[in-house]
Formats: structure tokens, C-alpha cells, sequence
């Protein structure tokens, strides 16, 4: 008979390694984490800097910690280390490159379906993030260009000449950072920066004052054509210009579609229902992370929702 587990979560970041990780020191022995990604923290791995803050607060709001994970603020590095050391001390277990496909609920018991193999559960954490799918403009990017344009850092080279697309932190942070080997322009459609953090939005007005790097503010991008193999971007204030690379930074998208074959309903406001306990309409199936928010979350807020749900889990007693 196939293994039928007290919990499977689904996304290998902090929401997820928080939820397996209060779930085996509250006691549940058969806990499942599944990742698509080679290995958990994709968003960190993808998104961020070498040597990047990892803050355990979002945009400074503090937020106390109510589990047993005591995160504190560090590097991309300290950060993947510390969660290489829960995941190792706990022994979860894991199946990564696995990506669900759907989700089932037969009776009491999930069923998950990945393209690798099927799992069964009574109790499924959902912590994904948005990141995953991250915003895409609404105007077209040419195939021919296409290895141009970036919606993390990868394949970014020192020397290229770079277009940040952006107004948040990650757009911030990653124009600061390039700018340190790169001719970097960061291009925010606003007059002004409004969701940055105040160490952020010190640095990239002081770079922007050194000649560091250029911002334009209030522009947005009309379209993008090939030239001469490189990336010309045509602005809205009638001028162009023409870039190695355009990095887009601009946020990240609830997965409706796959949440819905997964069981979650939805508002009219295309919101997905849960309670106070990120349960959702559907029991035994909860969200945890940045897509149980209505705007970015932060790491501390991951790790609470994952004491909340677990102590929930265990309140009803639902082991198998």
C-alpha cells in the first residue's frame, strides 16, 4: 500500500520549510515537503544577489516570531545555511524537481499528482509564493530577443548595459548591486519611489547622485524591438534607448489556475478564500506564505503562518 503521509507541503521556501519543520518538532512523523526546484528557497536562490540582506521583516514591519524557528536577519548565504540545518536536524523528508500537477481530495485523503509520481495525505500545505510567476509586461517581447530579457539575475554578465524595470525593493536592490560591474538605468513608471525600505531608498538616491547608475522616473516602456541582436527600448517620453539586457523586477502573480485544480476557491475579487487558520474551504488543505497575503509578505510572516497551521493540524488531531 502506497505511504499515506500526516502532511505534504507543497513549495520549498520559507512558508514551506517552516511548515515541515514545526510540523515533525509538533510530533506529525510523516511529513512530505515537495519542490519543483532542485533544491528549496528557489526565490532566494533566483532573485537575490551574492552576499544580498535577507531581512526577516518586510519593508520594516515588524513581526514577532510565534513558532520555534528563531530566524534572524542575515545574507542569501547565512540565510540558505540556516535552512540547510533545520531541514537536515529535522529530517524531513523530500522530493524535489517534482512539480504538482493537481490536487484530489478522495474522502478524507489527498491525492497529489507531480509529473514524477502520486502522493497521498490527509492534510496539504500550499506554499508557493507568486514569485514563481512572476509579472510580465503587457506589450510584446520579440522571440528574437527574448534571451535578453531576464525575470531574475540569471545570465547576467559583468559589463553588460542594463535596464532594471521597476519601483520596489528587488528592482532597487538589484540595480544597486549590478550597477557595482554594470552601466545600469533603473525605470520606474512613478514620480517617486513609494514601497521602498528606508535603508533602500537612501542607497539608490545616493548612487543615483554619484553617477553610479541613472534612474528614470516617471517613464514607463512602450515596446521593445531587436537591434542589431541587442534590446532597444522605446520609452513613453519619446526617446529610446538601446540595452545588452532588461531585467524585469515587477512582482510576482497568484497561480489561479493551479491553485483552483488544487481545490482553493475564490472570491469575486479573484482572492482566494481561507480563515483565521489559512484553512480554505476545502479542509485539511491550507495556504501559507506570500499567496495567503493580500501584498508582499516577509519571511516572519511565512514562519507564523506556519506555527498557526500546524498547531491547527494538531488541535484536530487529524494524524494518520
Amino acid at each position: 500500500m502506497q505511504q499515506v503521509y500526516d502532511l505534504i507541503i507543497i513549495g520549498g521556501g520559507p512558508g514551506g520549510i517552516g511548515s515541515a519543520v514545526e510540523a515533525k518538532k509538533g510530533g506529525l512523523k510523516r511529513v512530505l515537503l515537495i519542490e519543483k526546484g532542485d533544491n528549496h528557497s528557489q526565490t532566494i536562490r533566483k532573485f537575490y544577489k551574492d552576499n544580498k540582506r535577507v531581512d526577516k521583516d518586510y519593508k520594516g514591519q515588524i513581526v514577532e516570531l510565534e513558532g520555534s524557528i528563531d530566524f534572524q536577519d542575515g545574507t542569501k548565504e547565512s540565510t540558505l545555511n540556516y535552512f540547510d540545518k533545520l531541514l537536515d536536524e529535522e529530517r524531513i523528508d523530500s522530493a524535489f524537481n517534482s512539480e504538482v500537477e493537481k490536487i484530489k481530495k478522495d474522502g478524507e485523503i489527498f491525492h497529489v499528482i507531480t509529473d514524477r509520481a502520486g502522493y497521498s495525505s490527509k492534510n496539504i500545505i500550499i506554499a508557493i509564493g507568486t514569485m514563481g510567476k512572476p509579472n510580465k509586461p503587457s506589450y510584446k517581447i520579440p522571440p528574437s530577443i527574448r534571451s535578453r530579457v531576464n525575470f531574475n539575475l540569471d545570465k547576467c554578465s559583468k559589463g553588460e548595459k542594463l535596464l532594471i524595470v521597476g519601483g520596489g525593493n528587488s528592482a532597487v536592490e538589484y540595480a544597486i548591486e549590478l550597477s557595482k560591474t554594470n552601466t545600469v538605468t533603473l525605470v520606474y513608471r512613478r514620480e517617486k519611489f513609494t514601497r521602498l525600505n528606508e535603508i533602500n531608498e537612501k542607497m539608490i538616491y545616493e548612487y543615483d547622485g554619484q553617477e553610479k547608475l541613472r534612474l528614470r522616473m516617471n517613464t514607463d516602456i512602450i515596446s521593445l524591438e531587436n537591434e542589431d541582436g541587442l534590446v532597444k527600448v522605446n520609452f513613453t517620453d519619446g526617446y529610446y534607448t538601446i540595452y545588452d539586457r532588461v531585467i524585469y523586477a515587477i512582482g510576482g502573480t497568484t497561480p489561479i489556475d493551479f491553485l483552483k485544480k488544487c481545490g482553493v476557491t475564490f472570491d469575486e475579487n479573484s482572492k482566494p478564500i481561507f480563515d483565521e487558520n489559512f484553512e480554505t474551504q476545502t479542509k485539511g488543505l491550507y495556504l501559507a506564505g506570500d499567496i495567503a497575503v493580500k501584498s508582499g509578505g516577509s519571511i516572519a510572516v511565512a514562519l507564523n503562518h506556519a506555527h498557526r497551521i500546524i498547531t491547527h493540524i494538531l488541535q484536530k488531531g487529524n494524524r494518520v
